[in-house]
């Protein structure tokens, strides 16, 4: 059923099972998914390169049953590179796989791999992440609009200590803002920073923003997971496929993009699949690719607590307490707007 031999970057891979539909709602196969891995690996292996990566594989596709895997299977190729790490869980070495050139990217499609989570660190110092990420979860009937209001406010917040941060779309119904380090920092440091990041924000937006994983204080709110910034989780990599009806994308975005959805509040805006992320590496080149190189240094958190809001935090502040058009409150405004027109 559509196998093939095929030859990428010197390396001889047996492509199996091409023809099966991967994404069913979409009519999108295990073929396809390979091209468009294929494809983006260019600005997506430099992303995963040297950094332990957990795979959530779907052999059957989207629609049925997924499983994880950290240990790399023993059926690899020679040639596919590992990384022992100590997991304390299970009180010994796992081996990641490294996913450091095309063909091993290749490979891991036809494992039906499409969700590739890699650690914000390098396999070489594990507890040295290079990065932070916020990663932003709406409650229903919250969407990426509204994490597009809370990205802005933490944008501004970084400004303020002069730290560049850059978004992306989780590929499925929240966002990611990462703030580049690439200077020495422990995993302790960066995720008390975000937690106090999360917190202020918490305390300035209480209707839109919540910190706590609790699901029965998230409705129509964002929760900013603070606590990805540790060395036993990951985050969708970007570029990812995301394992959705359509086979959507995590997305490097830029700012004005974040800008503009929100203030259309327009989610779809925000919706990428594997032909427009393709097209937007053709046209924009790897959004991203700052993250790699950027060089900061984090403040204390005694700095984060002393943020105050702006005029411009203010305002978005105060739209978060707009009542929803489609609330109580815009249907009983209604009749007495209809009443001041008599």
């Amino acid at each position: 059923m559509g196998d093939s031999i095929v030859e990428v970057g010197g390396r001889r891979l047996k492509l199996t099972n091409l023809e099966k539909v991967l994404y069913p709602a979409a009519g999108f196969t295990k073929g396809q998914v390979i091209d468009y891995y294929a494809r983006i690996a260019p600005v997506l292996v430099p992303h995963l390169a040297n950094r332990p990566l957990t795979l959530k594989r779907y052999p059957n596709g989207v629609d049925q049953d997924y499983f994880f895997e950290k240990n790399a299977t023993a059926h690899r190729p020679e040639w596919v590179k590992t990384a022992a790490v100590w997991s304390r869980h299970n009180r010994r070495n796992i081996e990641f796989v490294l996913a450091n050139d095309l063909p091993t990217v290749v490979w891991l499609a036809n494992l039906a791999a499409l969700e590739l989570h890699p650690l914000l660190s390098h396999a070489d110092d594990v507890n040295c992440p290079t990065m932070l990420v916020f990663d932003l979860d709406p409650g229903p009937p919250a969407t990426i609009v509204q994490c597009c209001q809370v990205a802005l406010r933490l944008r501004e917040m970084f400004e303020h200590f002069g730290l560049e941060s850059f978004p992306k779309t989780s590929g499925s119904k929240g966002m990611q803002i990462y703030v580049p380090v690439n200077t020495p920092v422990t995993y302790e440091q960066t995720k008390t920073f975000a937690h106090a990041t999360a917190r202020l924000l918490e305390q300035e937006l209480p209707k839109l923003v919540v910190s706590e994983m609790k699901k029965e204080i998230r409705g129509g709110k964002v929760f900013i997971d603070w606590s990805q910034n540790d060395e036993h989780k990951t985050t969708i990599g970007v570029y990812s496929l995301r394992a959705r009806e359509r086979p959507t994308v995590s997305t490097p975005i830029t700012w004005d993009e974040v800008e503009s959805a929100h203030k259309k509040k327009d989610a779809k805006m925000l919706v990428f699949e594997t032909k427009d992320v393709l097209a937007r590496v053709e046209k924009l080149g790897d959004l991203f690719a700052p993250v790699l190189t950027v060089r900061q240094k984090l403040p204390g958190v005694a700095g984060v607590t002393a943020v105050r809001p702006t005029r411009k935090s203010i305002s978005l502040a105060a739209q978060a307490e707009e009542p929803s058009p489609t609330g109580k409150k815009a249907a009983k405004a209604r009749p007495a707007a209809k009443k001041r027109k008599k």
